[in-house]
């Protein structure tokens, strides 16, 4: 039985012939960049892992990122539109020596599987051609799936802590006047969906964080090292500023992950994708805690992200200006620039 009932509306014409939107056009283009990106560092890790189960997981990622830039390739030609030139051979080195341990792998998949679906589900709602729509859809369902294969390993290999548990209401209750209260008065506990985005945000920086180490590590560019170095200490605070409001509640946190870097000062990857990576990683933070601060109510937990905020914005525009200087930072697809038209 369907749980939702159908429509049934009068024929309509084909809309495969009709012109991808901006919306369409954008969310592809970030879907191709990020899935070249991926299929490079996927096929390095396949390269040093012995975990059987994990190098499955290892295998399915790179199949599905594989996948998602083929069929992004196909719509893309089909509309004559130039594919991106992303990221290819030339920016990893599979003969590089192992960086990671391989339990660092799940944490990195789960991460980024997160980041992905943040694209995906933002576009499903504004897609209307068909194909396109039909292609976000199975991206999302995929990567689901892809997420659901992660969480079993990381609890069955013992690699995660789960959320903490607070105790179920007994009844229900309406706000009182000490509910935005943080700094002042009588300072509430934190309630269920701020627990939430304390733990997700640290999840999060604990796999940034050992990963722009690594990247901090084996980075040619001085300029980029110490970027890089400058992104481990903001991400660090961040952490210890949230594990420190789940600690006032005895609620226990994610656990740090730089152990699982090796001490491996060669790159597997280049320069360009490093930093378009943590680029990228550090935009996701800003979506983060922007979901984070709209169901946050205490002042103290707002003015913590608001802090983090900042500092993260500032590592993004230096990273964008580096990125630029070296002719890395890919232009995506632009409105037309009516002004320089009218000027001819």
């Amino acid at each position: 039985m369907d749980i939702i009932k159908p429509i049934e509306l009068g024929s309509t014409k084909s809309d495969l012939n009709e012109k991808l939107t901006a919306v369409e056009l954008g969310k592809l283009w970030a879907t191709y960049m990020g899935n070249s990106m991926a299929k490079c560092i996927l096929q390095y890790y396949l390269q040093h892992c012995d975990d059987k189960e994990i190098r499955v997981l290892l295998e399915n990622a790179l199949y599905l990122s594989t996948d998602f830039v083929n069929r992004t390739t196909d719509i893309f030609k089909k509309e004559n539109i130039p594919l991106p030139q992303g990221f290819t051979e030339e920016d990893v080195n599979l003969g590089a020596p192992r960086l990671f341990e391989d339990q660092f792998y799940v944490h990195y998949l789960k991460y980024t599987a997160k980041a992905g679906m943040s694209i995906y589900n933002v576009a499903i709602p504004l897609v209307f051609r068909k194909d396109v729509r039909e292609f976000f859809i199975y991206c999302m369902h995929s990567t689901m799936e892809l997420i659901e294969q992660i969480k079993d390993i990381l609890m069955n290999k013992g690699f995660i802590i789960k959320p903490p548990t607070i105790p179920t209401p007994n009844k229900v209750e309406f706000i009182k006047s000490d509910f935005l209260n943080g700094f002042f008065g009588t300072v509430r506990p934190l309630h269920a969906l701020e627990i939430a985005h304390f733990y997700d945000n640290i999840e999060n920086n604990a796999t940034s964080k050992a990963l722009i180490m690594a990247f901090a590590q084996v980075v040619k560019s001085e300029k980029i090292r110490k970027l890089f170095v400058r992104g481990k200490e903001i991400t660090h605070k961040s952490i210890d500023r949230c594990v420190e409001k789940l600690n006032n509640e005895s609620l226990p946190s994610p656990t740090l992950h730089d152990h699982l870097v090796t001490t491996s000062t060669y790159p597997p990857f280049s320069d360009k994708l490093m930093l378009f990576h943590k680029m990228d990683m550090f935009s996701m933070k800003i979506r983060s805690y922007g979901n984070a601060m709209a169901v946050n109510g205490r002042h103290d937990i707002g003015m913590l992200y608001t802090r983090d905020l900042v500092s993260i914005g500032l590592f993004v525009e230096e990273a964008v200006k580096i990125m630029i200087e070296n002719g890395w930072f890919e232009k995506p697809p632009y409105a037309v620039e009516r002004d320089k038209l009218s000027s001819k």
